[in-house]
């Protein structure tokens, strides 16, 4: 039985964190403290661990940090307000508006609104286009930028590798597509998605799983090609009686049959998840270089 390489993201993180720390308390002595604020509208539970994980990071490198918290019963005009009291703050240089807001909030509206300078997210429409166009002063979103980081402290190799990316959203599949087809990467990427004709089969072709659907151990053992790198993005809460929260983390791909087929693989939780807040502070730290 073939034994993977169990690419750690915690490790991987907390390397990219005291690189953060490190630039951070250059910076600070430059005159430049790093500053975040989040807001939060709502009392989604995970989204309020989410925002205290954020904020503790902050502190943790040094950064200035501002946790906006404001009722579901906020308006939209409400929302928007904060956000331009935001993009006019000096001291503030990356903004994120915690997804996903009460339904009667158009997110939409709130992402265009956010200077894209400070769209840490990089989720606002300039961001996007300088991400297609492999413009290195845009803000790339932190899950796909934190894969990226994964293959690349594992060795993997992406240039000439054909890649599977199982999802469209623009928070983590078409990102992700865009930075493995990149000229700096070199993939031959295929997005596939739930209403794709024979996905097992396209994902067999793959050297490079990337599985951010959703669903819970969607992906099989006969998804996966012996030898290929598997990276599962999904986050999903599943029931299971045996666990005293009542519920279990688990990921897009069946861990435990798809492991031994590998040649590396993430783990749930421990893989992509630490990334993600990782790469925020990052992407942090560069809107303040580059707004000074």
């Amino acid at each position: 039985m073939n034994t993977p390489h169990i690419i750690d993201g915690k490790s991987v993180a907390a390397t990219v964190l005291d690189e953060c720390r490190a630039e951070a308390a250059a910076l600070t002595a430059k005159g430049i403290t790093p500053g975040l604020a989040v807001v939060l509208v709502g009392e989604d539970p995970a989204s309020q661990v989410y925002v205290g994980s954020k904020a503790r990071t902050c502190a943790e490198l040094g950064f200035h940090s501002v946790k906006i918290e404001l009722p579901a019963s906020t308006t939209q005009e409400e929302l928007l307000e904060v956000v331009r009291s935001l993009n006019a703050d000096r001291a503030i240089h990356g903004i994120l508006v915690q997804s996903p807001p009460p339904k009667h909030i158009d997110e939409e509206a709130v992402i265009r609104a956010i200077d894209p300078r400070k769209d840490v997210d990089g989720f606002h429409p300039e961001n996007v286009a300088k991400l297609v166009l492999e413009d290195p002063t845009g803000f790339v979103p932190c899950t796909p930028a934190g894969c990226m980081r994964l293959l690349e402290s594992a060795g993997i190799q992406t240039n000439g590798a054909e890649v599977v990316v199982i999802g469209r959203s623009m928070i983590v599949g078409k990102p992700m597509a865009l930075l493995l087809v990149s000229k700096k990467s070199n993939a031959t990427v295929t997005i596939a998605h739930s209403r794709s004709k024979d996905l097992p089969g396209i994902c067999r072709r793959a050297d490079i799983l990337v599985a951010a659907v959703g669903r819970p151990e969607m992906v099989k053992a006969d998804w996966v090609k012996p030898g290929a790198v598997v990276i599962d993005v999904g986050i999903n809460r599943v029931e299971d009686p045996s666990k005293k929260s009542g519920c279990r983390l688990t990921g897009d791909v069946a861990y435990q049959e798809v492991a031994s087929l590998c040649s590396a693989i993430t783990p749930v939780p421990g893989g992509v998840g630490p990334m993600t807040i990782a790469m925020l502070m990052k992407n942090t730290l560069q809107a303040a270089r580059q707004l000074g």
